[in-house]
């Protein structure tokens, strides 16, 4: 099996040290490697290393949370997972139920193996894959619709542009942007090109946003590139409608918040942090422009959930944030001083708990309203995968190879053993989990209830 070629390094910023290797990255860089100044060297070095890392604040005082309810609990299978976090307030709650116990349904391979997040609905689910397929596949029996390759080459030999960002759907089309900075949009039913892919100058690792028709009736779309642009996109057409520039690479999906005008119209915001500083940029997506900057201690390189004016997030410091945008308040801060490694996964956020993934081989569960840990839940991996939360179940995958379920107090409830890393995040919809696993060959699997 041939290895994967080096993509172009394009990447958020420094990200830490893992084992022996300390990854040198430069903040929005895309290129070759070019020689570096050794004091530049040394610098990168000094922050890759855990012990140059910014120190753990001491505990936050806890502000009020407002009281603003979460999704209730699923009720029906026959609910869709349109996007990476189910919902423009990605908070990681699935509105479909799960058999109470799951079993493989189907597993098939994917070439170079998946770290993208699927899309399900309407009896259908799909997959993006680093072999540059983007695959519709029967979600009940695993065969395949439709697939349509980044490249025209079908030969799984010859490379072509990957897929690490997640699928989103609209009702008519398949969104999603490779590792080469272009944007595809196809067709729901027969997989078909609706417009040319519209390129960007970095690589694409969010998953985008349907927004509403703004006020001409046009339907947009709108995603991050690491040229360090937020895009907004005819939804029919592909043509610009706006960008903004983020200062820095977009790593994570967007969430959308909504506020009251006081003519009692509504405005839309969206939110981006580049590298080249720690703000949190707010965007009116109406226009695309600059409604508010706000500070922050650290970087946010994952997606954030929302609930009412809050924001949640993990930073590459090991900490987990409430953050009110309104108030540009930061409410609490949580972080475990013992263990600090760098976050790269998203919350699940209910009315009571915030639960997160983290490279130091452990779930965290957090309360909502103080920031306190409640509970810790350890694996034998990094956990990059984001949880999601059905009913009184939080799924995940581990690099332990690994996708667990546990209960709202932490208890391990079920686990399953794929046999490769999972960076992947679950989709959850019409009764049905599917993830995908990373390598050569790495399974796509789907579980459920054997019919």
């Amino acid at each position: 099996m041939r290895a994967r070629r080096l993509r172009k390094a394009s990447i958020a910023c420094v990200t830490g040290f893992a084992g022996a290797n300390a990854r040198l990255i430069a903040c929005g860089t895309s290129g070759l490697a070019t020689p570096v100044a050794p004091f530049l060297i040394a610098a990168i070095l000094c922050v890759a290393f855990s012990g140059c890392r910014r120190p753990v604040p001491e505990n936050v005082e806890p502000q009020a949370i407002p009281e603003v309810s979460a999704p209730a609990p699923p009720t029906s299978v026959s609910a869709p997972w349109p996007n990476f976090r189910n919902g423009t307030d990605l908070l990681g709650i699935a509105t479909s139920a799960l058999p109470e116990t799951l079993e493989v349904v189907w597993q098939r391979e994917a070439h170079d193996g998946v770290t993208s997040t699927a899309a399900i609905a309407d009896g259908r689910v799909y997959v993006a894959e680093l072999s540059g397929n983007v695959r519709c596949l029967d979600l009940r029996s695993g065969e395949e619709f439709w697939h349509y390759r980044t490249i025209e080459n079908e030969d799984p030999e010859e490379f072509a542009p990957g897929f690490n960002a997640p699928v989103t759907l609209s009702d008519t089309a398949v969104f999603v942007g490779d590792e080469e900075g272009k944007f595809y949009a196809l067709d729901r039913e027969s997989g078909k090109l609706l417009w040319p892919p519209f390129g960007t100058d970095g690589e694409i690792k969010g998953g985008a946003t349907i927004l509403p028709p703004d006020d001409t009736g046009v339907e947009r779309v709108m995603f991050g590139s690491h040229d360090g642009k937020l895009y907004c996109l005819n939804a029919a057409t592909g043509e610009k409608v706006w960008e903004f520039d983020t200062l820095g690479p977009v790593n994570g999906s967007q969430a959308l918040a909504r506020s009251r005008n006081a003519d009692g119209s509504e405005s839309l915001f969206t939110f981006v942090a580049g590298c080249d500083k720690p703000f949190l940029r707010v965007v009116n997506v109406a226009d695309g422009q600059q409604h508010s900057e706000i500070h922050l201690e650290s970087l946010m390189v994952a997606s954030p959930s929302l609930i009412g004016n809050v924001l949640y997030f993990g930073t590459p410091d090991g900490e987990v944030i409430a953050l009110d945008w309104t108030t540009q308040q930061q409410l609490w801060l949580y972080a475990d001083k013992q263990r600090t490694q760098e976050i790269h996964s998203s919350p699940a956020t209910t009315d009571t708990l915030v639960i997160i993934g983290s490279r130091d081989k452990r779930l965290h569960a957090v309360d909502r309203a103080t920031g306190q840990v409640v509970w810790t839940f350890e694996t034998r991996g990094q956990v990059d995968s984001s949880p999601v939360l059905v009913g009184e179940r939080i799924f995940f995958g581990s690099a332990d190879r690994h996708i667990y379920a546990v209960d709202l107090s932490g208890k391990e409830v079920w686990k399953h053993n794929t046999g490769r890393r999972i960076s992947a995040s679950p989709a959850v919809g019409d009764g049905h989990l599917v993830i995908g696993c990373e390598g050569p060959a790495g399974p796509i699997l789907c579980f459920g209830a054997k019919e």
